[in-house]
């Protein structure tokens, strides 16, 4: 049974807000890997503004070219704010790195997390959320996003707009503030120009760009592509961010235990199935990201939770469909949320490399063993009741699919051979105490992808990919109802971001490299019998960030905090001479790779 006083927690958080508590609501979303700007000298201990540790985008040597998208732009309703957009003058066509800055900040008072994207001709040039403000801080945060492999969609003039869907009233008082440019840094000696995708095509039909609802699994954010004749190797960048009912969809269990343990129906496993005209071509685990008004916002003060601000897009491996996307024929190119339960926010965008010396290519998939694999997971339970109606024991979620996807291309160089062998796996354990007095709900979540992408011409293996990802979860939300009625309800959470990489030539370790990030948080909120917060206790976080590569690039940075305010900083611990030292064609802030087995730079 459940206890006295008790509130589902996602009710009590949107009645903390009549108090000054802000929360996430239903189809706000609000954010994480933001930077601060502030100089390495300068410590951000004590500071309350928005401080993490992912590192920022290394650059190239040499003075960049700017180009200003939109400057000190107010968010103060759901209209989006167009921009023109024209290539840097004067900067060539081809650069060895572009990287997108963008600044943004609140206003203090009360206001939700909102979701926030970029865009430019369809295609996503950001996609992130917001900080919630308090009654006493206004925050500010950076984030930055890698975009050569975007080059080819920049060489052209267009337009974009930014979109963050904001409510300002009497009641909801922050208002949101954005600016945003591109930095092209010219190809020179020491930084060639990037070997970047002929072409990017976005899946959307908006021409300036927008996201696509996804409210069941059958719902497909779904293009019909008349591609180039001579394509040789194609990705697709792919976002799905949890929304409405689906924000918290990592606590939520399978329908026929709902109403049981009072929690979300429609399951635990979500993830982004991808198809070629209708045939499965390829998976996207989805990142549990926390929004910054999730579950209790002050988990997340000063430092957001992984990717909160700034999200990752997965890339998928379509190469071996070269040779099908090249026929001439128009392909149908979809991406659909498996476990969908209202709603996802979808983009996604096609990136190809054409052969340069070929006018057709052509070529045919020879085996995929993912069709037949429908991604349906294994549920099972220890629940028991009592006498008195006291729940104890776990619901659990599995699934693992291994599949390979074999496909040919001929081309310029001869018959390229492509091979995408891939296990992705999902498991969960929702465990319940429900009794008179507590209601205990502990997710342990672990979302699993392992690939290799290899490439063979004349029987020799010439080129291979290898990613390793890990997205673990792990949330206690406990609460203790008193004899008065009165509660509290304690959070802990885990999250994180874990990544090796290695990339092969005909056998040889050209490049390897490992990414970390975990932030730890911990707060307890305190509400009088009517519901009403009372106070918070006990907050304090951490986050580590950590990367190094074969190429002897190393990157640490420590956060913590406590009551809100920065109170340990710590970077270049264990790195040489305890010292940050990134090269700037390297990926430390977790941007995909281009898949390719020669570097990507």
């Amino acid at each position: 049974m459940l206890p006295k006083g008790f509130f589902h927690r996602r009710v009590v958080l949107t009645a903390g807000l009549v108090l000054g508590l802000t929360g996430s609501a239903f189809g706000a979303a609000a954010g994480n890997t933001a930077t601060n700007k502030a100089p390495s000298s300068t410590s951000p201990v004590g500071s309350t503004n928005v401080t993490v540790a992912d590192p920022t985008v290394p650059r190239p040597p040499g003075t960049p070219c700017t180009v200003q998208l939109f400057s000190g732009v107010a968010f103060n309703d759901f209209n989006p704010r167009p921009y023109a957009y024209a290539p840097p003058a004067g900067c060539g066509t081809r650069w060895s790195k572009v990287v997108l800055e963008a600044d943004f900040s609140v206003t203090a008072g009360r206001q939700f997390d909102r979701t926030a994207t970029l865009w430019l001709g369809g295609v996503n040039l950001y996609f992130g959320t917001t900080e919630e403000p308090s009654s006493t801080v206004a925050p500010s945060w950076h984030v930055e996003r890698d975009l050569t492999d975007y080059s080819a969609l920049l060489r052209q003039a267009g337009n974009g707009q930014a979109l963050i869907g904001n409510v300002v009233n009497s009641t909801y008082t922050g208002v949101i503030y954005g600016s945003a440019r591109l930095l092209f840094y010219p190809a020179s000696i020491l930084a060639p120009a990037a070997h970047a995708p002929d072409a990017v095509v976005p899946l959307g039909s908006d021409p300036v760009g927008n996201t696509v609802s996804l409210a069941t699994p059958s719902s497909q954010l779904s293009k019909s592509l008349s591609l180039p004749t001579n394509v040789e190797r194609a990705y697709l960048d792919v976002f799905v961010q949890s929304q409405n009912a689906d924000e918290f969809w990592y606590t939520c269990v399978p329908d026929q235990y709902a109403a049981e343990v009072q929690e979300c129906g429609g399951g635990n496993f979500r993830e982004a199935e991808i198809s070629i005209d209708g045939q499965p071509a390829g998976v996207a685990p989805v990142y549990p990201w926390i929004y910054s008004g999730g579950i209790d916002p002050y988990l997340w003060r000063p430092t957001t939770g992984v990717q909160t601000l700034n999200f990752m897009p997965y890339r998928v491996d379509l190469t071996p469909f070269a040779g099908v996307l090249s026929n001439g024929a128009a392909h149908q190119v979809a991406v659909n949320v498996a476990g969908a339960n209202n709603y996802f926010s979808a983009t996604a965008s096609l990136l190809l490399y054409l052969d340069p010396h070929a006018k057709t290519v052509t070529g045919q998939i020879e085996r995929n063993t993912l069709v037949g694999q429908p991604p349906t997971p294994t549920i099972g339970d220890t629940l028991t009741t009592d006498s008195s109606g006291n729940i104890t024991g776990a619901i659990t979620t599995q699934l693992s699919r291994h599949f390979i996807i074999a496909g040919y291309a001929n081309t310029s160089h001869g018959r390229v051979d492509s091979t995408v062998d891939q296990t992705v796996g999902f498991g969960d354990i929702q465990t319940f105490t429900i009794n008179a007095t507590t209601y205990r709900q502990v997710t342990d979540q672990q979302t699993s992808s392992d690939g290799v992408s290899q490439s063979t011409v004349g029987g020799f293996v010439t080129g291979k990919y290898s990613e390793h990802m890990r997205y673990p979860l792990h949330l206690d939300v406990n609460q203790v109802t008193a004899a008065d009625g009165s509660f509290t309800l304690a959070t802990v959470a885990h999250q994180g971001d874990e990544k090796n990489l290695a990339h092969q030539l005909f056998g040889i370790t050209l490049y390897s490299a490992k990414l970390s990030n975990t932030v730890d948080s911990d707060d307890t909120l305190a509400f009088d019998a009517s519901g009403n917060l009372t106070s918070h206790s006990n907050q304090q976080s951490t986050q580590t960030f950590a990367f190094n590569d074969s190429l002897g690039g190393c990157y640490r940075t420590d956060v913590g905090s406590f009551s809100g305010a920065v109170s340990s900083y710590a970077t270049g611990t264990g790195c040489p001479g305890q010292q940050n030292r990134l090269f700037w064609f390297t990926h430390p802030d977790g941007s995909p790779e281009n898949g390719n087995a020669v570097l990507g730079w």
